[in-house]
């Protein structure tokens, strides 16, 4: 059921789906809505990263809503989260399934007509698929540390955590945000370091991209060269702004929020005003 609600003196209404569920493609997926509906506002999409879920974005997403006035769409992927367990081993294609087969049917669910996505390291290239295939849908695209080819810094870091999480508390630690870490984890880890992995490219879907582009990525990531977002930079047809974080690894929201909501939320609000003035003309 959708739910709204307004304090005295907002002019924001505030919808909640409260870690409503829906089934797409046969999955449960737990999702929330905030801010306003998709018939009065543009609406942020969140496509969280390999390890992520809904309550891994922290409080990004009802910041944006206050700063933005835009609505969010936020959810778990399959085998992620509170959504339903993965039935076998990740894919290869697996973010292009997500782009091409889940996607379209949950931005119909909730109506979402003009999504701005948000996504971060396999959600960013989730982003990048969708909107290479679909490209009259979305407004913007913002990436934080994004992927679209595999680089050997990433297959090392991605070694280096198998380690950590073999050693330390890091399962632990996931447990909090997944109902069933090891799952999660292994899913992630042994299809990247898979050597059918390697060649993994995304790259053929940028030219198709027209929309604007916020690329953030910290200037200490452990997975990723700049290469990445020069690919983006040269590859998309659309306007690119990409800014370097200091003292910020792969998890920009993670590690320097502040500066990372404020990019986004100057981001989207140009966005927004650039589409109400599509409309009325």
């Amino acid at each position: 059921m959708l739910l709204s609600y307004g304090l005295a003196n907002e002019s924001i209404f505030r919808y909640v789906m409260a870690m409503s569920r829906i089934n797409i493609c046969g999955a449960e997926l737990d999702c929330d809505w905030l801010g306003p509906p998709p018939t009065e506002a543009p609406t942020l999409v969140f496509l969280h990263e390999g390890l992520g879920s809904i309550a891994l974005w922290k409080e990004v997403p009802q910041r944006l809503v206050e700063e933005t006035s835009c609505g969010v769409l936020v959810y778990s992927r399959q085998g992620y989260g509170h959504s339903s367990p993965l039935s076998g081993p990740r894919p290869v294609d697996y973010m292009h399934r997500e782009a091409q087969r889940i996607l379209p049917p949950l931005l119909n669910h909730f109506a979402v007509r003009r999504p701005v996505f948000i996504g971060h390291s396999d959600g960013a290239s989730i982003a990048l698929i969708f909107a290479g295939c679909f490209p009259e849908i979305p407004i913007g695209l913002v990436l934080e540390a994004p992927h679209v080819f595999v680089e050997d810094i990433t297959i090392t870091g991605i070694e280096e955590v198998r380690t950590t999480y073999r050693t330390t508390d890091l399962s632990k630690k996931l447990s909090r945000y997944h109902d069933d870490a090891d799952a999660v984890f292994w899913a992630w880890n042994d299809i990247w370091l898979d050597p059918a992995f390697r060649s993994w490219n995304i790259e053929e879907y940028l030219p198709s991209i027209p929309c604007p582009v916020l690329q953030i990525q910290g200037r200490d990531d452990q997975y990723a060269t700049y290469a990445q977002l020069d690919a983006i930079a040269s590859g998309v047809t659309g306007r690119v702004e990409t800014i370097l974080l200091d003292d910020c690894a792969h998890g920009p929201h993670h590690e320097q929020p502040l500066a990372t909501i404020e990019a986004i939320s100057a981001f989207v609000t140009r966005l927004a005003v650039r589409s109400s003035c599509r409309e009325v003309s």
